[in-house]
């Protein structure tokens, strides 16, 4: 396993006048992985003197800006068909795996001491649940003292990969969302508050009492929120941690003909963490600018190998260095120049 943290530029609300070099790297999406991509800048600019500026922005942003040619890469926690792929002449890698993690704000609650099954997770989404203390609850938490207070909805306002991830977990294990809300980045929320970004969520999560949302393990982390025990599939309560997100990844079949394409939500294994899930980055399979697209590689080649602790340290899980492999395998066949030229070459 190889891979490791930086401190990533964002352009959101400071900008800095200082000029690019020609070899800086751009990419924008998924807020999922920002944290980690973050780290990995820091480090790798203090090792080779290039930076990373990437838009933590969310999945959707990210797949219309690669789309549009306006970044380097771009980032989703969705991974896209190879049938969409294909379409707009993209490839993709996964980089890290990682967890999302419904988060509570409730007084007097410690951290990890509710617990909830999948179904009752949807049900308080769906908004027919509504106090904390309905009978479903307590009958699952008996000898806490659950408020009798209305329960607060907060979920993303924008296109999200953790919120496929999170909405396809719901569609897996509550046939009322799958039938009437369904698994997508962006979906028709019955209710509840908007927040834009894992960071919205987290700053309302933490701002409202009462509240439940859902953020991606490493915001979870570093905001000390407080997080649930969610039932798995083979029916046990589990929390959000490294051995969770390890134990719903083992045995996975990535198959870089696919487009390494792989869902891990509602995994079997006894310590599976339900709502698993990889990220991915997205890249065009033709590169106007194959230096440019030899740096965005040689960036990621560097987080594989020199990139694991500093994932660890935030609740990411590092690649297997056999699937490193096939992924760099897949750089030198599917990633060239306009002339057909292979851009990344065995280091």
């Amino acid at each position: 396993m190889k891979l490791r943290f930086g401190l990533l530029l964002i352009s959101i609300a400071v900008f800095f006048v200082t000029p690019a070099i020609a070899a800086d790297i751009t990419g924008a999406g998924a807020t999922f992985p920002y944290p980690i991509y973050a780290k990995w800048a820091d480090a790798y600019k203090k090792a080779t003197g290039i930076r990373l500026n990437y838009q933590s922005i969310g999945s959707g942003g990210g797949i219309k800006q690669i789309k549009a040619k306006t970044v380097d890469f771009g980032a989703s926690d969705k991974p896209l068909t190879v049938e969409e792929l294909e379409k707009s002449g993209l490839t993709q890698f996964p980089t890290v795996i990682g967890g999302v993690v419904p988060v509570i704000n409730l007084d007097g609650i410690k951290e990890g001491e509710i617990k909830l099954t999948g179904a009752i997770l949807a049900d308080i989404f769906l908004g027919k649940i509504k106090k904390w203390n309905d009978p479903v609850i307590a009958e699952l938490n008996s000898g806490i003292n659950l408020p009798a207070n209305n329960i607060t909805v907060v979920h993303r306002a924008d296109g999200s990969g953790t919120t496929f991830l999170f909405t396809d977990y719901l569609s897996k294990v509550n046939a009322e969302w799958k039938e009437r809300i369904g698994a997508d980045a962006s979906v028709a929320w019955p209710i509840g508050t908007g927040g834009k970004g894992n960071e919205g969520v987290a700053n309302f999560v933490k701002q409202i009492k009462n509240s439940i949302g859902y953020v991606e393990a490493a915001y979870a982390k570093q905001n000390k929120m407080s997080f649930v025990q969610l039932q798995n599939r083979d029916g046990f309560y589990v929390i959000p941690a490294e051995d969770s997100f390890k134990a719903a990844a083992i045995n996975t079949l990535w198959d870089k003909n696919a487009g390494f394409y792989e869902i891990l939500t509602n995994k079997p294994g006894q310590n599976s963490w339900p709502i698993t899930g990889a990220t991915f980055v997205l890249m065009h399979q033709a590169q106007e600018n194959p230096e440019q697209a030899l740096e965005v590689l040689k960036f990621f080649e560097w987080a594989y190998v020199h990139g694991d602790e500093m994932a660890l340290e935030l609740d990411y899980i590092p690649l297997p260095d056999d699937i490193v492999k096939l992924i760099e395998d897949s750089w030198r066949t599917r990633i060239k120049g306009k002339a057909g030229q292979v851009i990344y070459t065995a280091q």
